[in-house]
């Protein structure tokens, strides 16, 4: 990901002590609003990851930097916070919890259950744009 690296400083928010889902959000994107649920779930759901919810439009000093073209836009940070993912779109929930467990080096959607089917979510998100791409 071209060696980008954030602090908690950058974000103003301190950083997950194993993952950080920094998301890139505007007031009126709909997708935002599944993507901040989606996300919000998997912090929620993996110990040691933290979602945070950054304001495209107030931080543009962020969205040049890190090129943000769209959103939402989703960064997945390392425990050292360089950002080994990055999608637009919103995200799937198994997706989501795959990128965590490549972030930390471990099988993190194996060690959660099966996550409970959540019809809304899985046809919204089938409907938009799929998975995560590789990093």
């Amino acid at each position: 990901m071209g060696g980008e690296r954030l602090t908690g400083a950058d974000l103003g928010e301190r950083l997950g002590e194993r993952v950080t889902l920094v998301q890139f959000s505007t007031a009126f994107c709909q997708p935002c609003r599944a993507t901040r649920r989606i996300l919000s779930d998997v912090s929620t759901l993996v110990p040691g990851v933290r979602h945070v919810e950054i304001d495209a439009e107030s931080r543009l000093d962020l969205v040049r930097r890190l090129q943000i073209m769209r959103t939402p836009t989703v960064l997945v940070l390392d425990v050292a916070g360089a950002v080994v993912k990055r999608a637009s779109g919103l995200p799937r929930k198994a997706d989501v919890l795959v990128a965590v467990g490549d972030a930390v080096g471990d099988a993190v959607a194996d060690a959660v259950a099966d996550p409970v089917a959540d019809p809304v979510t899985d046809a919204a998100t089938d409907a938009a744009t799929g998975p995560l791409p590789p990093g």
